[in-house]
């Protein structure tokens, strides 16, 4: 599966019936619920990276990658654009970028 094809799931799931589809029931419950259950799958992550079960690490990233995209959708923020912005970062220094916020 390629990013792209995760989000065009996950918008198609924005017409879905709620009852038929979890992504459309995030997107149901609004921005909020979609970030929290970002955090909640990040911090799973980061649990399963300091355990160091390399399986559960990519099972908990594959949540964190979904997750974030449902919660950009829930603010119609398309993954091209986050893309964009990583490209336009090309060739600075994180410390550099990191001072210039």
């Amino acid at each position: 599966m390629t990013l792209q094809q995760l989000e065009n799931t996950i918008i198609a799931r924005k017409s879905a019936d709620p009852s038929s589809s979890w992504t459309a029931q995030l997107l149901a419950e609004g921005p909020e619920k979609c970030a929290g259950k970002f955090g909640e799958e990040a911090i799973e992550a980061i649990i399963e990276a300091v355990k160091g079960d390399k399986q559960a690490l990519i099972s908990e990233a594959a949540d964190v990658v979904y997750h974030l995209m449902v919660m950009l959708a829930s603010r119609d923020v398309a993954f091209d654009d986050v893309l964009a912005e990583l490209a336009r970062r090309i060739g600075t220094s994180g410390i550099d970028e990191k001072a210039r916020r």
